[in-house]
C-alpha cells in the first residue's frame, strides 16, 4: 500500500471503534493524510434508545444526540493524537453500506473495530467488519 492521502475511521462509540480512531489518527498523523470520522446514525440497542428517548423526549433528536456525541468525542481523541486536517460526517441506514458509500469517494485506507455495539445483529447477519473486508474498495484496518 501506498502512503495514504485520506483516512477513514468508522465509530459507533465502542471500545474496538475508540481503538480504531486511535490507530487511524496515529496513521494520518504519520502519513500528513487528511482523516475523516464517520458514524452511522441509528445503530443503537433498545436500552439504549430507550435511556436517550427518556432523556431527549424525542427519538429523532436522541439518535441525532447521540451521534453528535459520539463524533465530539472521536474527534477530540483523534486531535489529541496530532490529527491536523480532520472533518467529521453521521450516515444513515444501514452500516455497511453507510460505510461502503463513504469510501467509495478518495478514501485510501478504512480503519474500524472488529466488533461494535451490534453483537447479536452481527451474529445473525455477518458483522459489518465482514462486509466491509470483502466489499471495500480500498485498503481496510479491522482493529480488535
Amino acid at each position: 500500500m501506498t502512503k495514504p492521502t485520506h483516512v477513514l475511521a468508522a465509530t459507533d462509540g465502542s471500545d474496538p471503534a475508540e481503538r480504531a480512531i486511535d490507530l487511524a489518527a496515529e496513521i494520518a498523523r504519520a502519513a500528513g493524510a487528511r482523516m475523516t470520522i464517520l458514524t452511522v446514525e441509528g445503530e443503537l440497542s433498545p436500552q439504549e434508545m430507550r435511556a436517550l428517548v427518556h432523556a431527549e423526549g424525542d427519538a429523532a433528536a436522541a439518535l441525532d444526540a447521540q451521534a453528535h456525541g459520539v463524533l465530539a468525542d472521536a474527534a477530540r481523541r483523534a486531535r489529541s493524537l496530532g490529527v491536523a486536517e480532520l472533518s467529521t460526517r453521521i450516515a444513515l441506514g444501514d452500516p455497511a453500506e453507510a460505510i461502503l458509500e463513504a469510501v467509495r469517494r478518495d478514501v485510501d485506507l478504512l480503519v474500524l473495530g472488529r466488533r461494535g455495539r451490534g453483537r447479536l445483529s452481527g451474529l445473525l447477519l455477518g458483522s459489518v467488519s465482514q462486509k466491509l473486508v470483502s466489499l471495500a474498495p480500498c485498503a481496510v484496518a479491522v482493529v480488535p
